[in-house]
C-alpha cells in the first residue's frame, strides 16, 4: 500500500512519540521521530519529509526556533503541538510560519485529521494559467509568486492561499470559519484568530492598499483596485 505521506513526529517525550506513530501509520502515514530540534533540521535535511509535527517545549532548542529555521529552507508543512493554550504562543507560532497548531492534551485522532487536511491543501494544484490581483499585488498561483511593481513579496504558503482565496472572489464576503475551512482545510478549534493573525500579516508585508476590508461581526472581504 502506498504512503499516504512521511510524518516527522518531533516530541521529547517516547510516549507522545509513540502514541502518534501508532495512529499515523494506522492512517497510512509513514512516520520518522526526533527527540529534539537538532535532529529534526538534520531528518529535514536529508529530504523525503512532508509534514512535520513540532512539539514547542524541546530541550535546548524550542519549537519556535526550530519553525523558524525551518522556514529559512523550506516551505514543509508545520504543526505545532503544545501544552501552552495562551493565544501569545498560538499567535507567535503562526507568525513564525506554523501551518497549524494543536495543544496538549490533544485527541491523537484529531491530529490525523489536521495532518490529513493540511496535507490535502497543500497538494492541491494551481491554475497554471491563472493571475490574480489584490491591489498593487500580482499572484502568481502556480510559482506561488507575489510581486508588487515587479518586486518578489516573500509570503508564508498560509499567507499566500488567504490572499489568493479572497483575490479569487472579488467581494465576497468571507466569515472567518469559512476561511478556516477553505483555507486550513477545517473548522480549527484555534479560532478565528488565526485568520486575523495572517490578515495582519498581509497588510504588514504588502500594505493596507491591496484591499482586505473588515466587515464588521463577519469577516473579511477584498476589494478590487479601482480600474
Amino acid at each position: 500500500m502506498a504512503s499516504n505521506g512521511h510524518v516527522l513526529v518531533v516530541d521529547d517525550e517516547r510516549a507522545i512519540r509513540r502514541l502518534l506513530r501508532l495512529y499515523l501509520t494506522d492512517a497510512g502515514f509513514t512516520v520518522a521521530e526526533a527527540r529534539d530540534g537538532e535532529g529534526a533540521l538534520e531528518q529535514v535535511r536529508r529530504g523525503g519529509i512532508d509534514l512535520v509535527l513540532l512539539d514547542l517545549m524541546l530541550p535546548e532548542m524550542d519549537g519556535f526556533t526550530v519553525c523558524k529555521r525551518l522556514r529559512e529552507t523550506t516551505q514543509i508543512p508545520v504543526i505545532m503541538l503544545t501544552a501552552r493554550s495562551d493565544e501569545t504562543n498560538r499567535v507567535t507560532g503562526l507568525e513564525l510560519g506554523a501551518d497549524d497548531y494543536v495543544v496538549k492534551p490533544f485527541s491523537p485522532a484529531e491530529v490525523v485529521a489536521r495532518v490529513r487536511a493540511v496535507m490535502r491543501r497543500f497538494a492541491t494544484p494551481a491554475d497554471p494559467h491563472q493571475t490574480l490581483r489584490a491591489g498593487p499585488a500580482q499572484l502568481e498561483p502556480a510559482s506561488r509568486r507575489v510581486t508588487i511593481d515587479g518586486r518578489d513579496v516573500e509570503l508564508t504558503r498560509l499567507e499566500f492561499d488567504l490572499l489568493a482565496e479572497l483575490a479569487a472572489h472579488p467581494r465576497v464576503v468571507y466569515t472567518r470559519d469559512r476561511l478556516l475551512e477553505k483555507v486550513w482545510g477545517y473548522q480549527s478549534a484555534v479560532g478565528g484568530k488565526t485568520v486575523d493573525v495572517h490578515v495582519a500579516n498581509l497588510r504588514r508585508k504588502l500594505g493596507d492598499g491591496i484591499g482586505i476590508v473588515a466587515v464588521r461581526g463577519v469577516g473579511y472581504k477584498l476589494e478590487p483596485a479601482p480600474s
